[in-house]
C-alpha cells in the first residue's frame, strides 16, 4: 500500500460519504418535481448563479482533470493551452442559446430542432451521432472514476467505476435536472477551490524554474511551440469542443431550462470560469519527467504526479476535485441523453399519446438503463480516455455548421444538412485511422462546412421559423 498516496479504505470512505450526500440531496430536490417538464427541464426557470455554475462544472469533466494532463504529457505546452481553447465552445454557444430559447420556447431537446428544421433523414443521422458521442462520453467518465481510485488508492478499477456510476444514476434518477444543476453548483465551488489549492501546493513543492530547467534539458519537445502534431491538435481540439457543445442535448437542455435573459450570460460566464482549469491541471503533468514518473497508462499521469508531490493530503484534495468533476458531467449526460431517448424516440415515434406521468416513468427507466449499459461497456477498459473521446470528435464536428446555419439561415434544407453530417463524419473517421486523432474533428468540420455552404447557395426553400414552435402551432 505504500506506493499509493491513500489507503484503499480512505478512498472508499470518501466515495461513500459523498455518494450518500448527493443521493440524499437528489432525493430531497426530486420531491419538487410534479411533472415531466419539471424533471427534464427544472421548470424552465433556472437563474444566473446556478446556470453559470452548472455550465462550468459540467464542462469540467474527466477530459479536463485527467485527459488535459495526459495530452500535456504527450504534446507539451500546446497540450494544455490547446485544451483550454475548448472554453470557446461555451462562450460561442452563448448567443446560440439565446436564439434556441427564442425559436423553441416549448422545445425539449436538440433532436426537436433537427427534426423540425431538417426532417427525418437528417434527424436519424443526428441521433446516430448523438448516440455515439453520448456513449463515448459516458464510458470515458465511468472509466475515469475507476482510474482515479486505482491511481490514488490502489482500489480496484471496477470498484471505482461502479461506485461513481451507481451514485450518479441514483441521484439523477431521484431529482432529474433540478438535482443535477443544484449538485453542479456545489461541485463547481469544490472544483475551483481544489484546483487552485493543488496548483499552489505544487508550485511551492517543486517550483516553476526547476520544472522548466528539467524540461529544457531532458524533454525540449514539450516546450516546442512549433511541434507540428501539437499545433494540429490545437485546431482540432477547438472544432471538437465546438462540435461537442453545439450538438449535445446536455447544453440544449440547459439553454431551454435557463430563464430567457440568463442563458447567454450564463454560458459566457461558465466559459470564462472554465478557461484556466485545463491550464492548471495540464501543468501538473509537466512535473512528471523531473519526478521520474512515467505511468503505464498516460491518463494516470495527473493524479499520480499530484499524489507523489503532495502526499496524502494533496491526494485527498485531488480525489475530491476529480470525483466532483466526474459527477458533475456524468449526471448531466445521463439526464440529457435520457431526455433525448424519451422525447425523440419514445414520445415522437413510439407512443405520441403518452401521458405526462408515463413520460416521467419512461425517463427514469432510461436513466437506469443508460447507467447499466455504461457499466457493461466500462468493464473491459479497452482504451485510454483521450483515444476514446477523440474518436467521437469525427462525429460531433460534422454537426457544427448545419446547426449554426440552420439556426440563423432559412435557406439550408434537410438534404444538405444530412449530407454534411454524414459525409463529414465519414471523412473525419477516415482521417482518424489514416492520419491520427489530432485531425479527425478538423477534417470532419471542413467537409461538413463545404457541403453546408453548397446547400445555402443551392437550396430553394425558405424555412418558416414558426414551425419550430411545435406546441404553439398546435394551440
Amino acid at each position: 500500500m505504500d506506493e499509493f498516496a491513500l489507503k484503499s479504505s480512505t478512498g472508499f470512505i470518501i466515495i461513500v460519504i459523498f455518494g450518500l450526500a448527493w443521493i440524499a440531496f437528489g432525493y430531497y430536490l426530486g420531491r419538487k418535481n410534479t411533472s415531466h417538464e419539471d424533471f427534464a427541464l427544472a421548470g424552465r426557470n433556472v437563474g444566473f448563479a446556478f446556470a453559470s455554475a452548472t455550465a462550468m462544472a459540467t464542462w469540467v469533466t474527466s477530459n479536463t482533470t485527467l485527459v488535459a494532463p495526459e495530452l500535456t504529457f504527450q504534446f507539451g505546452l500546446w497540450g494544455m493551452v490547446g485544451y483550454s481553447f475548448a472554453a470557446l465552445g461555451l462562450m460561442l454557444f452563448a448567443p446560440l442559446s439565446a436564439r434556441i430559447k427564442k425559436l423553441l420556447p416549448h422545445g425539449y431537446t436538440s433532436g426537436d430542432f433537427i427534426r423540425l428544421r431538417f426532417g427525418f433523414t437528417a434527424w436519424l443521422i443526428f441521433m446516430l451521432i448523438s448516440t455515439v458521442y453520448a456513449l463515448g462520453w459516458l464510458v470515458s467518465l465511468g472509466m475515469a472514476g475507476g482510474i482515479l481510485l486505482q491511481a490514488l488508492s490502489g482500489l480496484d478499477y471496477h470498484i471505482g467505476m461502479t461506485s461513481i456510476l451507481l451514485i450518479c444514476v441514483l441521484y439523477t434518477l431521484f431529482g432529474g435536472l433540478r438535482a443535477v444543476i443544484a449538485t453542479d453548483f456545489i461541485q463547481a465551488l469544490i472544483i475551483i477551490t481544489g484546483v487552485v489549492a493543488v496548483a499552489i501546493l505544487i508550485l511551492n513543492n517543486v517550483g516553476m524554474d526547476t520544472i522548466h530547467t528539467n524540461l529544457s534539458e531532458q524533454h525540449p519537445r514539450l516546450l516546442d511551440m512549433l511541434f507540428p502534431a501539437a499545433v494540429m491538435f490545437l485546431f482540432n481540439n477547438l472544432f471538437f469542443g465546438l462540435g461537442e457543445i453545439f450538438h449535445s442535448n446536455v447544453w440544449w437542455s440547459r439553454a431551454l431550462a435557463f430563464k430567457q435573459k440568463v442563458a447567454a450570460r450564463a454560458f459566457f460566464t461558465g466559459g470564462l470560469l472554465w478557461l484556466p482549469i485545463p491550464i492548471v491541471t495540464g501543468f501538473i503533468a509537466l512535473a512528471a519527467p523531473q519526478l521520474g514518473i512515467f505511468p503505464s497508462s498516460p491518463d494516470m499521469v495527473g493524479p499520480t504526479v499530484a499524489a507523489a508531490v503532495l502526499g496524502s493530503v494533496g491526494a485527498v484534495i485531488v480525489f475530491i476535485v476529480v470525483f466532483s468533476a466526474l459527477a458533475s458531467s456524468l449526471d448531466s449526460l445521463l439526464a440529457a441523453t435520457s431526455d433525448l431517448v424519451t422525447r425523440d424516440l419514445y414520445q415522437k415515434h413510439m407512443n405520441p399519446q403518452a401521458s405526462d406521468q408515463r413520460l416521467f416513468r419512461v425517463n427514469r427507466l432510461v436513466i437506469a438503463g443508460l447507467g447499466l449499459l455504461t457499466w457493461l461497456l466500462c468493464l473491459p477498459q479497452i482504451t485510454t480516455l483521450a483515444a476514446l473521446l477523440n474518436f467521437t470528435g469525427a462525429f460531433v464536428a460534422s454537426t457544427i455548421w448545419p446547426i449554426v446555419v440552420g439556426l440563423y439561415h432559412p435557406k439550408l434544407d434537410g438534404r444538405y444538412a444530412a449530407a454534411a453530417m454524414a459525409l463529414g463524419t465519414i471523412c473525419g473517421l477516415i482521417s482518424y485511422f489514416v492520419i491520427g486523432f489530432y485531425v479527425a474533428a478538423l477534417l470532419s468540420c471542413l467537409v461538413s462546412g463545404l457541403i453546408t455552404l453548397t446547400g445555402v447557395l443551392r437550396s430553394q426553400q425558405k424555412f418558416d421559423w414558426q414551425q419550430l414552435d411545435e406546441k404553439g402551432a398546435q394551440s
